[in-house]
């Protein structure tokens, strides 16, 4: 008894960490999955919701108006300056409860609108409050 139970115990502990849950958003287009999941991430951190999105956000805004929010793309500064106005870009917004801290002049020069790591860990802690998607890839 002492060595199945061992046993399952190994097994255990081999399989679980290969069983990691599929990201919510695997492509650019499954971003209306935030949105109809959108109860899931209320009153919890942001980094929360980051965890759930697997395609690279190419292109962020920080709005400082209240409420403050987010604005991520999935394409970088360049291609979104190619398209036309009329072109229904696909854009994530992350309303947060707390102030947002953005200056678009303290950013590194040439990275302004790159989210990074950094930025992960100076605003992923903000509480979402509501989540908007708009247009498409």
């Amino acid at each position: 008894m002492k060595n199945m139970i061992k046993t399952f115990a190994i097994l255990f502990l081999l399989i679980n960490p290969n069983c990691k849950a599929q990201q919510l958003v695997q492509a650019p287009n499954d971003a209306y999955k935030l949105k109809t999941n959108e109860q899931l991430f209320l009153n919890k951190p942001l980094k929360n919701l980051l965890a759930q999105i697997k395609p690279e956000i190419k292109f962020v805004l920080g709005t400082v108006d209240s409420p403050s929010y987010f604005s991520f793309r999935f394409i970088t500064r360049e291609e979104l300056s190619r398209k036309s106005i009329d072109d229904k870009i696909l854009g994530l917004y992350v309303y947060v409860k707390e102030p947002l801290d953005w200056d678009f002049d303290k950013r590194p020069k040439g990275k302004e609108y790159e989210w990074t790591k950094a930025d992960v860990a100076k605003y992923g802690n903000l509480t979402v409050i509501r989540i908007k998607v708009i247009g498409k890839n």
